[in-house]
């Protein structure tokens, strides 16, 4: 279930609370043991100010009325221990998850890869590389294999053998055979970035020592550094026989656009890309090494809009191209903010996680049970899972985390290297205990998450005791429309069930509200409350 967008109006419209500050505040009013300060009813009442437009709600006294309605709502809800319900909690983890994820980054780790990566998106790279393939999870054994193989091919190179010979000769890349280990220009995000990072990490004219991502080993060789030819939208026509024949066809439709035939018409006529011939030939946008480079090169070299090429030969067959748009890269601010979720949302993100990490190791003070850690070396998952699972095995700042959220740990995982799973699990449990002190020491996320603590739990209450009842009760719906028959002039309840419904619902929640104060002990302080209205000039 998701009700984020329900429960944020539920907020703005019932007025939202906070957990009261911890020191000792002046009291506004209490319900029953739930006191609440002026400084807390001065904070929600200014941070709703501006989402209303009538006076009357801006009116003080009616402001206190829909809060205390609210604090009664609240505590109801407590009260029916409708935050024990498993929806409830899960979608509240949920977005504790969301609202934290921002502070589990490190800032100017993520400000610089922001940076690299634009300088890597107008700056293209032209690079050879070749690949020794081994697994992420390879055994020791074939790692050290794959490394040495690569190295080795780095040796010949460097001593005179060229990078295609050598690519053709040990690259397991299935696609050296058609490119002999060139893969053209490419620039940031089009690459893995643990690939993308050592290229860019290579002087031109160098080839780099062996270096692994998850598809293996490589090398690579930087052929060149340029400026980003930015982006094209172009047409093209296509003949796929790449003997004379073909020549002769391509000349012959080359010879038709000279003399002011469209290239439109007769790409629709001619050409033999069937996925493009229908709407003209027309390709989507695209940057470098995004076609292969006999074609970009062609396009790179035609200098005025609508200008046409003479024919060309790639893999593929005959090309002609006609250049409709040019994009130039855009300037550093107007494509910031796009650049940053893409780092957030890829591979390089780990980078910026990794030193928060550090940073959390060093924040708080983590201690293991090193008789547990020395174990870990001559067990299995077979043996932890069976022990005893109320021992301590680690503390972060004195709070105890015992043997059995390790065990559930282990459960969801793969591996035979207890203790690296061990080391993750800590990472894990720092996450964890960093989320919760940020809530208490963070003023803005305690009360955000507040907010949408009490107006996710009043949903759950509204669903219980307002919004099921009114629409499965059609009984008293009916006695509800014609006990008003006057006021709906004569309309049939299926004409205007909608407003009859949303009617009998104001009802029901005014009688229940009434309820709630006749049950509940409220006590409002007039001192404070006359202080505060002279704040707002409101007598």
């Amino acid at each position: 279930m998701n009700h984020t967008i329900l429960v944020i109006f539920l907020i703005l419209q019932v007025i939202t609370t906070n957990i009261s500050s911890q020191t000792k505040e002046r009291e506004l009013f209490r319900v029953d043991e739930t006191s609440v300060s002026v400084s807390e009813f001065k904070r929600v009442y200014e941070k709703n100010l501006g989402l209303v437009v009538d006076d009357d709600s801006k009116n003080i006294d009616k402001y206190l009325d829909l809060y205390i309605n609210y604090k009664l709502k609240v505590k109801e809800a407590y009260d029916l221990d409708l935050d024990t319900l498993k929806s409830y909690r899960i979608e509240l983890e949920n977005y504790k998850n969301q609202l934290i994820a921002p502070y589990l980054q490190d800032n100017s780790t993520l400000k610089r890869l922001v940076e690299e990566a634009y300088f890597r998106t107008v700056n293209e790279i032209k690079v050879s590389h070749l690949l020794i393939k081994v697994g992420e999870k390879g055994v020791p054994a074939d790692t050290t294999k794959a490394y040495n193989k690569a190295l080795d091919a780095r040796n010949r190179v460097l001593k005179g053998e060229t990078f295609e010979e050598v690519a053709l000769n040990v690259s397991e890349d299935p696609s050296v055979k058609v490119n002999q280990g060139n893969l053209g220009y490419f620039t940031a995000f089009k690459m893995v970035y643990d690939f993308e990072k050592n290229a860019y990490n290579t002087k031109v004219g160098e080839v780099s020592q062996p270096f692994r991502t998850k598809f293996g080993y490589h090398i690579v060789k930087v052929e060149n550094l340029r400026k980003s030819k930015g982006e094209f939208e172009v047409a093209h026509i296509l003949i796929r026989d790449q003997s004379s024949f073909g020549k002769v066809r391509i000349d012959s439709i080359y010879q038709k656009l000279k003399k002011g035939l469209l290239f439109h018409d007769l790409a629709k006529q001619y050409s033999e890309d069937t996925g493009t011939k229908k709407i003209g030939g027309r390709l989507p946008r695209f940057g470098s090494g995004t076609m292969v480079e006999e074609f970009e090169n062609q396009v790179y070299n035609i200098k005025k809009i609508n200008g046409i090429s003479s024919p060309f030969k790639t893999r593929f067959g005959w090309h002609i191209v006609k250049l409709l748009k040019k994009i130039p890269v855009p300037d550093f601010e107007s494509v910031k903010k796009k650049i940053e979720l893409r780092v957030k949302r890829g591979d390089r993100s780990k980078l910026s996680g990794e030193v928060m990490m550090k940073k959390l190791k060093n924040k708080y003070e983590v201690q293991m049970n090193d008789t547990f850690y020395n174990d870990l070396k001559v067990s299995s998952i077979k043996n932890i899972v069976s022990l005893e699972n109320n021992k301590t095995i680690l503390t972060i700042n004195k709070s105890k985390v015992k043997l059995d959220k390790f065990q559930n740990f282990l459960k969801l995982r793969k591996g035979h290297n207890l203790r690296l799973l061990f080391q993750r699990f800590i990472d894990k449990e720092l996450i964890e205990y960093f989320k919760k002190d940020l809530i208490n020491i963070e003023p803005e996320v305690r009360n955000t998450y507040s907010e949408y603590k009490e107006g996710l739990l009043l949903f759950e209450l509204m669903q219980k005791k307002i919004w099921e009842k009114s629409s499965r009760d059609s009984i008293g719906l009916k006695k509800f429309y014609f006990s008003r028959s006057d006021t709906y002039k004569n309309q049939s309840l299926e004409e205007i069930k909608g407003k009859v419904i949303s009617d009998y619902q104001k009802t029901l929640e005014e009688k229940w509200i009434s309820e709630l104060r006749k049950k509940s002990k409220i006590i409002i302080r007039d001192k404070e409350l006359k202080k505060l209205k002279k704040i707002y000039n409101q007598s």
